[in-house]
């Protein structure tokens, strides 16, 4: 390998179709187990991440311009203008410095937004198997540079533009790429002539592609915007960029709150000009009015809650692809999920073998290749049953994981299912890698779902033997004899009631069942002579336990009102017995998928109204739940992970796919990947999402009850004819400090302890109804009743008119302040919540103190903002006041709670 500091790459050409895989290899100076972690490295710098470009972002000049562009904030730079021609300096200066912060908090309330999704979008890169330092590893797909060699399989997206090197079987689907619909055949050879079609181009691989059949190994010769793909994209970079449906919905109610505001501003400020106020004070008023009425940070909070809210999840081991699943997320009210490595621990341990008549029992649990073997109890050596030994060859050879010790611990690379048989035939002393090298594969018959089966061909001193494994019926039917330990013997119906009823017995005991079958056959590989009239080699029985943190989701489900369900294509006896264990099967039904398969569509929708199981279940069955539960009106999330589940994951709501062992295909499919495969990460996203709607309820009910009780106390003021209580430039510093710190604070309030307790919210229903609407209500008028109350007993007291309006400025702030406190939650006390739970909401609340007290007692802006110093005595009343907004919404909350029940 060259590690020269000057590489000379051959990495420009795009011809690789017409040399050799020597002569590709060579160019890129690689090797068929591909180059080192550090040359990876060196090549990283110099051709970057391996992702296509998105379409260039505003730069943070252009994004913080674009905070001044709005009408409103227009507006309010004529009007500081105006107040400079009328010689208001001091108050025109005081508008500008307030929007100028309101403009730069924007800015950064947007720039950290546009992060976060950034950084998000990384993270949901899928990953590849490489060769780095001659082993095979999984590597974000962002970091292949060419020059690496991949391994791809059957369900797998190709991550680059590739020269394949080796083929078995090789499909590809291209249509994505060259509207080709049947998945092309790969091979090796030099593709001859100038200018091929991408089509024709057989022995490429394509990013963005994905593979339908076969295993491959191919050099990367292309990525990024190099790539095929990358060509394409160039000319598709001015897409559209869409909201979710939250984000339209709160721009429509952002939009109306606006029209009402300047409505509202327009005619208060004509009634003010009636009652003898100047009509160029009237005009700054009523902007300013205008300005703390309309919610302006509403997308910036939406879209900060949102992002912190995903990035919380990715915590939780839970990807969000796409964020309008967010939203949908707290309303998910059925989860149908896969039971393998989900509800499981995805360590199969083979437990029990069937074989010539005999059960026989291993011990061991987990990967680590040490256990005993015994019958009726007594242990023996394995190498003196013969039977047994050619079972766990069979099984072996028909196999393509690995096992490794890595870091002292050890892993299968690869299917669980097959990790199992691979540690059992290592627990009897065979030496796998040695045998799989010693009896060379020469052909195979991957892996379907719909066939449940795998067949490989191994040359055995000059013969060939075809051995294949999957659910025990379809190798039983295939098979005419079973092997006694000494001879082939002719299977009666006997035997086959035997064999079934020892499959039926380890299903029972929650076993995944394997079969096991074998035959010599002739160099003329087929279907028919490799996987018909076999001999049955015997049945494996292995255990996937439950992970322990499942139990705890599952009763986190029925507590939030979401109904599990397990779909599965294991035997329906295994199924049943997890789905005890785990409390999901509760006294519903369970179903099989040949029975489904034979259902009417009316017949579906009764049967999925009862159904808590289905067995057996192929992914086209998986599809038809998903949409007989839809059509009444569910909310469903559904998990998969293989090539056919893609359908089903694309339709339901939420589409949830394996990060560890799930396929590209799904992955892309998808909404949401768990990062673990873990049911309990889908039930942790589910509270992140309720959590991340309430929070932006919660910003509103803050927001607009507050603005109520402002709005309110002017009505009053210009109705009873009295002096404003609050001047032009007071409105617009309690809006920066409200709408700006208190209101992003709010957002990032962590999940409530009792929020999964609550049924999930209904879709239908908008963002602001029930108890949010009537507490914005409440809340708004009593603090417009109590701090207009503190005003015109100033004012009927004798106070001067600066006094009395700097008392109503404090109060007014104080009380929102308070009501901070009170929208940290709809139903827990504020006075019993941690107060260090959202040290962002307490710091605001700190910095929105000191910037009311340095206005109220700073000589520079008391006449700004037309304050007066206040004592003492003052200070007790505007505690007394405000408080009570705290006070009153406890005993609202302690009422209700007991007499009527919590929020929902």
């Amino acid at each position: 390998m060259d590690e020269s500091p000057k590489m000379e790459l051959d990495s420009g050409r795009d011809d690789w179709y017409k040399i050799s895989p020597e002569r590709a290899l060579l160019a890129l100076k690689s090797q068929t187990n591909g180059i080192t972690t550090y040359e990876a490295k060196r090549r990283f710098k110099l051709f970057g991440e391996n992702i296509i470009e998105q379409e260039e972002r505003e730069s943070p000049w252009a994004l913080l311009l674009e905070q001044f562009k709005s009408l409103v904030i227009v507006i309010l730079i004529i009007a500081a203008v105006i107040s400079v021609l009328i010689g208001q300096v001091v108050e025109a200066i005081a508008i500008i410095i307030i929007v100028v912060l309101a403009g730069i908090v924007g800015f950064i309330q947007e720039y950290q937004a546009n992060k976060s999704l950034d950084a998000l979008r990384k993270l949901a890169a899928p990953f590849a198997t490489a060769f780095r330092d001659g082993e095979e590893k999984k590597v974000s797909s962002v970091e292949l540079v060419p020059g690496d060699v991949i391994t791809v399989k059957a369900g797998d997206q190709i991550p680059a533009d590739c020269r394949l090197i080796e083929v078995n079987n090789l499909k590809i689907i291209e249509s994505a790429l060259t509207g080709e619909s049947l998945p092309v055949n790969k091979r090796l050879d030099i593709a001859e002539g100038n200018n091929i079609p991408l089509g024709d181009r057989k022995n490429m691989l394509f990013s963005g592609t994905t593979v339908s059949y076969g295993r491959g190994k191919a050099l990367v010769v292309g990525t990024a915007m190099r790539t095929e793909f990358g060509k394409i994209a160039k000319l598709l970079q001015n897409s559209e960029k869409r909201k979710t449906p939250l984000q339209e919905n709160l721009d429509v109610l952002g939009k109306n709150i606006g029209i009402y505001a300047i409505i509202l501003a327009t005619v208060m400020s004509v009634v003010g000009v009636l009652r003898d106020h100047e009509i160029v004070e009237m005009f700054i008023w009523g902007v300013a009015l205008a300005v703390a009425v309309i919610p302006e940070a509403l997308p910036a909070v939406v879209t900060i809650s949102i992002a912190l809210g995903v990035r919380r999840m990715v915590k939780r081991k839970a990807l969000i692809r796409k964020l309008p699943a967010v939203e949908t997320l707290g309303s998910t009210n059925i989860i149908c999920s896969d039971k393998t490595g989900t509800l499981t621990q995805d360590e199969m341990t083979v437990r029990k073998v069937f074989a010539a008549g005999k059960l026989i029992e291993i011990s061991g649990i987990g990967y680590k290749p040490t256990g005993y073997f015994s019958h009726n109890g007594v242990d023996f050596k394995p190498e003196t049953d013969k039977a047994l030994m050619l079972l766990l060859k069979a099984g072996n050879l028909c196999n393509d994981t690995a096992l490794k010790e890595i870091k002292g611990k050890w892993q299968v690379l690869g299917d669980p299912t097959e990790g199992a048989l691979v540690v059992a035939a290592a627990k009897a002393g065979i030496k796998w890698e040695e045998e799989r090298n010693n009896l060379e594969r020469v052909f195979e018959i991957p892996f379907d779902s719909e066939t449940k089966r795998m067949t490989t061909v191994s040359r055995e001193n000059g013969s060939f033997f075809s051995y294949s494994k999957g659910a025990p019926e379809i190798i039983l039917d295939s098979c005419t004899h079973y092997f006694d330990g000494e001879n082939t013997v002719a299977l009666s119906d006997e035997d086959r009631d035997e064999i079934l009823n020892a499959a039926y017995s380890m299903g029972s005991e929650a076993l995944r069942v394997l079969g096991v079958g074998y035959r010599e056959t002739q160099p003329d590989f087929s279907i028919e002579n490799t996987e018909s009239k076999l001999v049955f080699a015997g049945l494996f029985g292995m255990i996937d336990p439950p992970r322990p943190e499942v139990l705890e989701a599952i009763h986190k489900c029925y507590t939030a009102g979401i109904k599990p369900i397990m779909i599965t294509g294991d035997h329906k006896v295994t199924a049943v017995a997890v789905a005890k264990e785990l409390g999901i099967l509760k006294g519903g039904d369970v179903i099989t998928g040949v029975e489904f398969s034979d259902l009417s569509d009316a017949e579906i929708d009764k049967v999925t109204d009862t159904t808590e199981v289905y067995a057996r279940i192929a992914p086209e069955h998986k599809l038809k739940i998903v949409e007989s539960l839809m059509k009444k009106g569910n909310i469903v999330t559904m998990t998969g992970d293989g090539i056919n589940d893609a359908p089903s994951l694309k339709r339901a709501d939420i589409g949830v796919a394996m990060g560890v062992k799930g396929t590209d295909v799904s992955r892309e499919a998808s909404a949401m990947i768990l990062t673990d495969d873990n049911f309990a990460s889908i039930v942790a996203a589910i509270e992140e999402g309720r959590s991340i709607f309430l929070n932006i309820q919660k910003y509103l009910v803050y927001l607009l009850s507050g603005n109520l009780g402002t709005v309110f106390a002017m009505i009053v003021a210009l109705i009873i004819g009295s002096e404003l209580p609050l001047m032009a430039v007071q409105i617009l510093f309690i809006n920066f400090l409200m709408d700006g710190l208190i209101a992003i604070a709010l957002g990032v309030e962590p999940s409530e302890k009792g929020i999964m307790n609550h049924k999930p919210r209904n879709v239908k229903q908008g963002i602001m109804y029930g108890e949010p609407l009537k507490m914005t209500v409440g809340i708004g008028l009593w603090i417009g009743i109590v701090t207009m109350g503190l005003f015109m007993w100033a004012d009927a007291a004798g106070y001067s008119a600066k006094h009395a309006s700097t008392l109503f400025f404090a109060a007014l702030i104080f009380s929102r302040l308070f009501n901070a406190l009170n929208c940290r939650s709809f139903d827990e006390l504020a006075l019993t919540m941690n107060p260090l739970g959202n040290k962002p909401l307490l710091l605001s609340i700190l910095i929105s103190i000191l910037f009311t007290l340095i206005v109220i007692y700073s000589d520079i802006f008391q006449a700004a903002f037309h304050s007066v110093p206040l004592s003492g005595s003052d200070w007790v009343m505007v505690g007394v006041v405000s408080s009570s907004v705290l006070f009153v919404v406890e005993l609202f909350k302690l009422i209700r709670n007991k007499f009527f029940g919590k929020a929902d």
